[in-house]
């Protein structure tokens, strides 16, 4: 079973359903298999560049970011059973900046952001 955990303010219009589909259908494309677990959090551009600066010392805000958990890119069987990959960090307000760029809606944009944090938490 994939469990994901979405944590978003109540300002930002999240498709949690959608992304909750990006991330299984992406889970079982790279045939990650069984408990796993995948944490997502979409913030504000203040709290993105906090972040930015605290973990790659760099002043600005960005897309996305990735947290991954364990080490080395490959994954050890944890002792209850549960593959958690990590976190990955979405600034809404860039997401919808990009996507009115890219001219894309912003449930498409946001499903590109979490495959790339993917990409990042399975070391693709």
């Amino acid at each position: 079973m994939i469990s994901i955990l979405i944590k978003a303010d109540s300002v930002y219009q999240v498709n949690r359903k959608k992304l909750s589909q990006v991330v299984g259908r992406f889970l079982k494309k790279h045939k990650v298999r069984g408990d796993t677990q995948v944490s997502l959090a979409i913030v504000g551009n203040r709290r993105m560049r906090q972040l930015n600066r605290q973990y790659r010392q760099i002043d600005k805000t960005t897309s996305v970011l990735a947290f991954p958990l364990g080490g080395g890119g490959e994954f050890a069987k944890p002792p209850d059973g549960i593959l958690r990959l990590g976190d990955i960090v979405i600034a809404y307000p860039v997401a919808r900046k990009q996507a009115g760029e890219e001219g894309l809606l912003i449930d498409q944009k946001m499903a590109r952001l979490v495959e790339h944090g993917l990409n990042h938490l399975l070391k693709i």
